[in-house]
């Protein structure tokens, strides 16, 4: 006989609503980051760090201490955390614009550095925040603010792959990249999320979680066309699954 188990709110989120816009999958990985943190016991010992864009929001949401830091800058604080508090688990929490660009050479070191730190990585393939400037994440082809035609790869580059990038460092011990475009999805990106946490605690090296997110407000659509988009654009490109354990 199956047990159902009723829906409650995690001990480490708070009592205030999300702002986020309907269709954007940022609620949900704030509730999948909140679950693990109470399944592991871990929501005194745990701190998170938060930058500009609309991750900045989670300060407000998670029930745990936070951290703000400077657009991109997320990796240089989470650092700092770490080394003088290496018995409490430091989360930082990052959209594509904040890790990929202004904050890729911070990323890039402390993964190379090993640093005891894990990263849920937000991406969406614009700048949400901002109104939907190209992105580093922005498919080829795809059209924001900035890219009214598409972008071209010869005059924007190419998008970038950011697990990746980081898993050919020695420093870097579990990347994954996951979706929430299912129920299926959502419960695989919350074991990475999970096994990420894990890999920190376990004193491992650095960790990271990318999760492709729909962005129905800057994208122009529907939350169930974006839902769709992710499907059929984001992830036959970018893939699922995990990249380095």
């Amino acid at each position: 006989m199956k047990v159902l188990r009723a829906y409650r709110k995690p001990e480490s989120l708070t009592d205030v609503k999300f702002r986020y816009c309907p269709g954007c999958g940022h609620g949900i990985i704030a509730r999948l980051v909140a679950e693990v943190v109470d399944e592991l016991g871990i929501r005194e010992r745990t701190v998170g760090v938060a930058p500009v864009g609309c991750a900045v929001f989670v300060e407000e949401y998670f029930n745990f201490d936070m951290v703000g830091a400077a657009h991109g800058r997320v990796c240089p604080v989470a650092t700092g955390l770490k080394r003088v508090l290496p018995d409490h688990v430091i989360l930082g929490y990052q959209g594509d614009g904040g890790l990929a660009a202004i904050g890729l050479a911070e990323v890039v070191h402390a993964a190379a550095r090993g640093e005891r730190v894990t990263v849920i990585y937000v991406n969406n393939a614009v700048y949400g925040m901002t109104r939907g400037q190209m992105a580093p994440t922005t498919l080829l082809g795809q059209r924001t603010t900035t890219t009214p035609s598409g972008r071209n790869p010869r005059r924007d580059g190419f998008p970038l792959k950011v697990c990746e990038l980081l898993a050919g460092l020695e420093g870097t011990a579990y990347m994954a990249r996951g979706t929430v475009t299912s129920p299926r999805n959502v419960r695989t990106l919350k074991r990475y999320i999970e096994r990420a946490i894990r890999t920190q605690m376990e004193d491992r090296g650095f960790s990271l979680v990318e999760v492709l997110s729909p962005c129905p407000s800057n994208w122009h659509m529907k939350p169930l066309e974006a839902i769709a988009w992710v499907e059929e654009r984001m992830v036959p490109f970018y893939g699922l699954g995990e990249v380095k354990t």
